[in-house]
């Protein structure tokens, strides 16, 4: 018998709600190039055809079309590689041309190559049919200008009318002609594509792990830009081409074991923004470090110059501790303390009144939430409600713990004058940290009347190793991040899968996040918690695989694990976190007299040596054995 719903006046009010529903394009299933400022987003099969696919270069998509055909043949695609994230080659071959037969005779070789400010397309064609074919190739292209904001909605159409380039070839046995057509783009951003080429690689028992390492290589350098002679990492692409406060500093943390000198850059080029002067419309304040640059010509949701994150200020201090302890050039540190003093007293005047670091969106235009996990749903308690601002979160007192320790460190190692009254209220912040954030666990934050919001998330994971838990605390903590609560055996959800909001596929509601998980393995290891380090290690990097060794910015941590579809590839936190993981699992940390590893780890990454670390001017070869024994040498 066949039944149906009968659609009633509100279902279909309902349908209706969801038809009209902004969402932002789907991404996981697309080719993608970049070399930053420019990215491009295409089929698989390499043909630009429509929907959020282009070139793209400084926040402004510059063809939203481009496909190659031939005429009186369809193209079947039969082979995609990315020989690195500035080159594709896709193959096709053209079974309607040639010789009558079931094999194909003509194959087309499709290269596509990316620069800052130049596309190049070249199309080569092969046959191997018994007599001349004559061969009639197009490009079709579709200039436009429509903003990455724009795209974004998912409601963009192209601006410009399709142009068609023509080439007539003749092709004799065994033949190959090629053609080339190029595009240029300005990129006017003040930024420009910088060349990072570190020596980094792994050798292991896993390929896998050894691809997934090229990819994150060859993606970061696809990120780097410079302003003049300073490299920073952009955040991601397509949407997160610039300059980011938390997520720059982050990745160039991440990072510090490889290259120090990259830390000093990226702190070079967020201080020469640092805030100045008390403005609600971007939230700038003195000594405040920014969250985002975008160009001022271009329409965003937010400010061009924005300084809305909670988080950024501390971290740069961190992250200049981090570049000294790893042997960064000394003059360089020194030139930056000045930067320093300012964030250390940005973070004794944000917290006056409260005793906490806090935010709320004032001008009603900026984010809602102003940590790493900035969706209107990310900070909610136990039982699912959400807090309320002014919220105070719990890994950004933590940050700013680690910067008051470390950079009266400094500042005294440098001999310069101490911040008044830093070491007090260091002090006075652990213990009232401990006392109002400790709920059994590490709450995510304190709602806007001081309430612990008490529900389990992995923001804990980013306490350790800040120093401002005791040993029996951080114990427990790498227990219920190790546990079934938040280790989903692809990394660590960002939501307990307890909490009535949970899902696989909630952005910062119990999906897994590459660079989260690598900062809780950094804290494990800085603790000394090695057992759960390298499980969450293992579980991160044998995900790797699922999606073509490229970490994405974040995924569903199901298993299989699955795409989160409007996730950026690639991210510039997320392809630091294989590197950051290989290194921490093996107890990789700057000690006092250098580089320090631990003795002996469970090997459950197998046996691999990872090479291209640097402390100073030495270079560093790390290598764990298969009985787990770990070696480190320098040359």
């Amino acid at each position: 018998m066949f039944s149906a719903k009968i659609v009633g006046v509100t279902d279909v009010t309902e349908q209706r709600a969801v038809a009209s529903r902004v969402l932002q394009p789907a991404l996981h299933q697309l080719a993608v190039l970049v070399a930053a400022p420019a990215t491009v987003l295409s089929a698989p099969d390499g043909q630009l055809a429509g929907g959020v696919q282009g070139w793209y270069v400084a926040d402004v998509r510059r063809l939203a079309r481009l496909e190659v055909s031939v005429a009186g043949s369809d193209l079947e695609l039969v082979r995609a590689e990315t020989d690195d994230a500035g080159r594709h080659r896709f193959g096709y071959v053209a079974r309607g041309l040639g010789d009558p037969i079931p094999d194909p005779t003509v194959f087309l070789d499709r290269v596509r190559e990316l620069r800052a400010g130049e596309l190049r397309e070249t199309l080569s064609l092969t046959s191997t049919a018994q007599r001349p074919v004559d061969v009639e190739v197009h490009l079709d292209a579709q200039p436009d200008d429509t903003p990455v904001a724009r795209v974004k909605t998912g409601a963009a159409e192209p601006s410009g009318a399709p142009r068609r380039r023509s080439w007539r070839l003749r092709l004799e046995r065994g033949e190959t002609r090629s053609v080339t057509e190029r595009f240029e783009a300005e990129a006017a951003t003040g930024f420009e594509t910088a060349g990072w080429k570190p020596e980094i690689a792994v050798e292991a028992d896993d390929p896998d792990l050894e691809r997934t390492v090229r990819q994150a290589v060859g993606d970061l350098a696809g990120l780097m830009l410079r302003e003049g002679e300073d490299r920073f990492p952009a955040a991601g692409s397509p949407w997160f081409l610039t300059l980011f406060g938390r997520d720059s500093l982050w990745t160039a943390r991440l990072l510090a074991p490889f290259d120090p000198d990259l830390v000093l850059s990226t702190l070079r080029v967020l201080a020469r923004r640092q805030g100045e002067r008390d403005d609600p419309a971007t939230e700038e304040e003195p000594g405040r470090i920014l969250h985002e640059v975008r160009s001022p010509d271009l329409d965003h949701s937010l400010p061009p110059l924005y300084y809305g994150s909670i988080d950024a200020t501390s971290l740069f201090v961190c992250a200049l501790a981090d570049a000294d302890d790893w042997g960064a050039d000394a003059d360089q540190v020194r030139s930056l303390l000045p930067a320093a003093r300012r964030c250390l007293s940005w973070q004794l005047s944000a917290s006056a009144g409260s005793g906490w670091l806090r935010y709320v969106d004032r001008s009603g235009r900026g984010l809602a939430n102003q940590g790493w996990k900035d969706s209107e749903d990310s900070v909610q308690y136990a039982d699912g409600r959400l807090a309320q601002a002014p919220i105070a979160l719990c890994e950004v007192q933590a940050y700013a713990y680690e910067a008051a320790v470390r950079g009266a460190a400094l500042l005294a190692r440098y001999g310069e004058p101490e911040v008044h009254g830093l070491e007090a209220w260091a002090g006075d912040l652990r213990e009232r940290f401990n006392d109002r954030f400790w709920v059994g666990h590490v709450a995510i934050a304190l709602d806007r009347d001081d309430r612990p919001v008490d529900s389990v998330t992995s923001n804990m994971g980013h306490v350790l190793g800040t120093g401002i838990l005791d040993a029996d605390r951080a114990r427990q903590i790498a227990r219920l991040l190790a546990g079934p609560e938040l280790a989903s055996g692809h990394g660590v959800r960002t939501l307990t899968s307890h909490s009535p909001r949970y899902s696989p596929l909630s952005y910062h509601g119990g999906s897994v996040w590459p660079h989260d998980t690598a900062i809780a393995v950094r804290g494990l290891a800085a603790e000394g918690l090695h057992e759960e380090a390298g499980r969450l290690a293992r579980d991160l990097l044998g995900t790797a695989p699922a999606f073509a060794h490229r970490l994405p910015e974040l995924f569903g941590g199901d298993t299989p694990p699955s795409a989160y579809p409007a996730a950026c590839r690639p991210q510039a936190w997320a392809a630091a976190a294989p590197l950051a993981v290989l290194a921490a699992a093996a107890g990789l940390r700057a000690g006092r007299d250098g580089p320090v590893v631990a003795d002996r780890v469970d090997p459950v990454l197998g046996a691999y040596t990872l090479s291209g670390l640097r402390h100073g001017e030495r270079r560093l070869r790390l290598e764990v054995a298969r009985d787990g024994r770990v070696i480190l040498t320098s040359r």
